[in-house]
């Protein structure tokens, strides 16, 4: 297999069409300011018979063009404000950057089973270069690369400042309908439940807090940032004259992947009590938690805590917009000792907790948790201990991003695979392009703990 990518052009994507509107300054929320990095996707399509490489490139970048243009911020880059601490959104219409490349020499049938990871799909998106100046990055990257044998693979890098998942599906979504929506001879729509092309709404609104609001809500009313703190007080605490700095020693982290099929869920679930009902999420969140736990075999004693997103676009008041394109996520928290989870809690009870958790987030909590987050003296400073006590989940399973059709006609991808995120040991609930039912699950892992961790995942 090739080692390297032969990169055969760079461009500067621009809107097809500015207006005033378009030319300004978008205050971002707290919530966007968390994670100003490129997150990436990899879409992979089989060879097509109808359109060559050279037109593949082509459509995309007019669809990208058409996209700008309703998705402008997209166009923009982030830019510190006049006190040079909090990042906001300027819509200057610097662009997006778009790559044509080559595997010379790799058949896309060598990467084998796509649904693992594999480090040579860091190799299928662009990555610029960053030294500190977010004036400088581009929010929106581009990488189209041809296998040997026809196939190509469409890699994406979206700012998580920018986007949210949903937000960030229904841009991609937008994307490739233009890309093949200008060409009448792509045929018709193949699904026109998921070509519903929704119109953004990027200003903030409603999730810009107020700075004169008690931030000291924050610690008392919103769990996930609550039980963090005792987190990281336990952590100093385990490793206060061990490690001063609380250096990681081994950061390296194994990307697994699990194909849990519909019926193998269905047969999990069918060992809880009769009469118990919960949803595929509530279940595998559960288990995985204690499974995850089980394999890193803490003290009984020792905190714990699982954090899932919850999309609070129905639970603002008042609702956020149809569209809105920004991120609308926080985290709800269930925390106990790894005794008590262990040994003590059903996978019943511990489905009732993260219901409880999930019904706790409303305004007020939406609003201590953003108050949390604002206040600058108690941001990650990069120098904390390791947490590994602490379980994060993100449900992908309603964003079926297999379904973007930047394949010939607007045709789904084989298959998606998203990159090592920033935070490595996020478990990822992903749709499975072949089972309605089928849940893939991605987590990254301590290579110490993947036997164990795997056997009581699977063997339940």
């Amino acid at each position: 297999m090739a080692t390297h990518i032969d990169i055969n052009q760079k461009l500067n994507v621009y809107p097809i069409s500015q207006n005033q509107d378009q030319k300004k300054l978008i205050t971002l929320s707290h919530l966007d300011r968390q994670c100003p990095l490129l997150m990436y996707l990899v879409f992979f399509y089989k060879k097509t018979t109808t359109r060559d490489f050279d037109s593949v490139f082509s459509d995309l970048k007019l669809g990208l063009e058409e996209t700008l243009s309703v998705w402008y911020p997209a166009a923009g880059r982030l830019g510190l404000d006049g006190g040079g601490c909090k990042l906001n959104l300027r819509c200057n219409g610097g662009g997006a950057v778009m790559v044509e490349a080559v595997a010379t020499g790799v058949k896309l049938s060598d990467l084998g089973d796509l649904t693992q990871y594999n480090e040579f799909y860091e190799t299928l998106v662009y990555k610029p270069s960053f030294d500190g100046d977010f004036s400088a990055m581009p929010l929106v990257v581009g990488q189209v690369t041809k296998f040997a044998c026809g196939s190509y693979s469409v890699g994406i890098g979206t700012s998580h400042s920018l986007f949210d998942g949903i937000s960030a599906y229904e841009f991609l979504h937008a994307w490739a309908f233009n890309s093949h929506n200008h060409d009448k001879s792509n045929g018709k729509i193949i699904n026109k439940k998921d070509n519903v092309v929704i119109k953004p709404v990027h200003d903030r609104g409603n999730l810009l807090v107020n700075g004169d609001t008690n931030r000291s809500l924050g610690v008392t009313m919103a769990a996930a940032i609550y039980h963090l703190y005792q987190l990281i007080k336990q952590a100093m605490m385990i490793h206060q004259g061990k490690n001063h700095n609380f250096e990681l020693a081994d950061s390296s982290f194994v990307i697994k992947t699990f194909d849990l099929s519909g019926n193998a869920i269905e047969t999990m679930m069918k060992k809880s009590p009769e009469g118990f009902l919960c949803s595929s999420f509530e279940f595998l969140a559960a288990h995985l938690w204690k499974a995850r736990t089980r394999a890193l075999r803490l003290r009984r004693d020792a905190m714990v805590c699982l954090q899932f997103a919850v999309d609070i676009r129905k639970r603002t008041v008042p609702p956020l917009p149809e569209g809105y394109s920004g991120n609308a996520y926080v985290l709800a928290s269930v925390a106990s000792t790894a005794g008590e989870l262990l040994e003590q809690l059903t996978l019943e009870s511990i489905v009732k907790k993260i219901r409880e958790a999930k019904n706790s987030v409303d305004q007020d909590y939406i609003n201590a948790y953003m108050e949390a987050l604002g206040g600058s003296e108690q941001r990650n400073d990069g120098n904390l201990p390791p947490i590994k006590e602490l379980t994060l989940v993100s449900d992908w399973s309603k964003m079926p991003f297999h379904n973007v059709g930047f394949g010939n006609g607007g045709e789904p991808a084989d298959y998606v695979a998203p990159l090592c995120p920033p935070v490595p040991q996020v478990a990822y609930f992903m749709k499975n392009p072949k089972d309605a039912r089928g849940v893939i699950v991605r987590i990254g892992l301590d290579p110490q703990d993947v036997s164990d961790f795997s056997n009581y995942f699977l063997g339940f």
